[in-house]
């Protein structure tokens, strides 16, 4: 009777994905980061509401052109690399 239960709770449980959308890595612009352990890639949309827009990310890990990489969102962009915090140009 008591594994019954434990059944139903494994059985009612269940996990819940945030929509994600593919994006391929057209260019990789840089490394970023203070080690350098981020890259910094254009990546062009392939699906969602944002289809075919160019967006600037920062990826960890190994990357390089033509990867498929999913993003949770397609409305925000990472700064770019030769622009500091407060907006001036280095």
């Amino acid at each position: 009777m008591a594994d019954n239960k434990k059944e139903e709770k494994k059985q009612t449980g269940g996990v819940l994905f945030t929509p994600a959308y593919p994006a391929e890595v057209q260019e990789i612009v840089g490394r970023t980061g203070t080690r350098g352990a981020i890259t910094q890639v254009r990546a062009k949309v392939m699906e969602g509401p944002d289809k075919s827009k160019i967006l600037r990310r920062n990826v960890r890990g190994p990357i390089s052109p033509k990867d498929v990489i999913m993003l949770r969102e397609t409305e925000i962009e990472a700064r770019s690399l030769n622009v500091s915090k407060r907006g001036k140009k280095r």
